[in-house]
């Protein structure tokens, strides 16, 4: 999980050893259902030039960021997805502007891993999971 420190710092723990192994456990059973599709999309983002840091939403509730990708059920998934990018992150002051060169350092390549915003009772963090090999 990244956490924002009082200085709205992006701090780097993502995918920390504490993050718990059945929280992953539900996330990645679920993440599976939508890879190719968060692949593809993130793909996309890329290749149009939305942003180089694509951030996939993963929540059961509403969350206001990110643009609607798959609602619940809608290919098997329990979670809802939504797309979105670094930038939204700092325009809704979920980062802060200064934590720019620490998400360029930390962020993992996007066409081997997703970068999830899950939100899932508790826990609210970033998370890396990788694609699914073919």
């Amino acid at each position: 999980m990244i956490n924002n420190s009082n200085e709205n710092v992006l701090m780097d723990d993502a995918n920390s050893p504490d993050l718990n192994k059945k929280l992953m456990g539900i996330v990645s059973a679920d993440f599976v259902k939508v890879a190719d599709q968060l692949k593809e999309a993130s793909y996309q983002i890329r290749k149009r030039g939305f942003s180089d840091y694509p951030v996939f939403v993963a929540s059961k509730k509403d969350i206001p960021v990110g643009q609607l990708l798959y609602a619940e059920g809608d290919l098997g998934n329990s979670f809802t997805y939504k797309a979105s990018f670094f930038d939204e992150f700092v325009q809704r002051e979920l980062i802060g502007e200064d934590s720019y060169e620490l998400w360029q350092e930390h962020y993992k390549n996007p066409d081997e891993f997703c970068c999830l915003f899950v939100v899932i009772g508790e826990f609210t963090g970033f998370i890396y999971i990788p694609y699914p090999e073919d």
